[in-house]
């Protein structure tokens, strides 16, 4: 089983190419952001607290976010993999998918970090914004304040996947395609 984590900064483009690897290797996208999102749009008690934090541009807490991994993952037993795409966020969090896959015994292939500068990061967020209506994605301080939220809880991630050999660069800027054949040239090592 080939399990990817998409990691990157909001805006970094993780939703875009998680379709591209989606179609490529024939895995699920598990994306929490669109858990989440259906969950508000639905209205349930999980979703307004959910939003809450969102509109914040905080993290949801993690037994909520990890609940809904453990369902998708039960649902989907059949699959070739899965692409991880805004989780896990935390070390905490690698740690608890760690466990679930590893009693699966499919732990993660590898992690597929974007890096994108935070100027583009910016202006791919508020232009997504535009199209959207997501309203984390149409003010700047919330924007600044995911990605300072990003460098501080999120970027340690890093240093969790890159002694177990699972960490990989990708360079985010670009065209669509340029980083999608980035991503396909890694995979393909896995």
């Amino acid at each position: 089983m080939l399990n990817l984590v998409l990691f990157g900064p909001p805006g970094a483009g993780k939703g875009t190419q998680a379709e591209f690897l989606i179609k490529s290797f024939g895995l699920i996208h598990l994306s929490t952001g669109d858990l989440l999102r259906s969950e508000i749009a639905a209205g349930t008690a999980l979703g307004i607290e959910a939003k809450n934090f969102m509109d914040k541009g905080e993290l949801v807490p993690d037994e909520v976010v990890i609940g809904m991994i453990k369902s998708k993952l039960d649902a989907n037993k059949e699959a070739k993999g899965f692409i991880f795409d805004g989780f896990p966020r935390t070390v905490d969090q690698a740690k608890a998918l760690d466990v679930l896959l590893n009693e699966n015994g499919t732990p993660i292939s590898g992690m597929l970090c974007l890096q994108v500068e935070k100027q583009e990061l910016i202006d791919r967020l508020l232009s997504r914004g535009k199209v959207s209506g997501r309203s984390d994605d149409q003010n700047q301080s919330i924007i600044e304040n995911r990605i300072t939220v990003y460098t501080e809880k999120t970027l340690p991630l890093i240093e969790y996947y890159k002694p177990q050999g699972k960490h990989f660069d990708i360079n985010g800027m670009g065209t669509i395609e340029e980083i999608a054949g980035r991503l396909q040239e890694v995979v393909e090592k896995l």
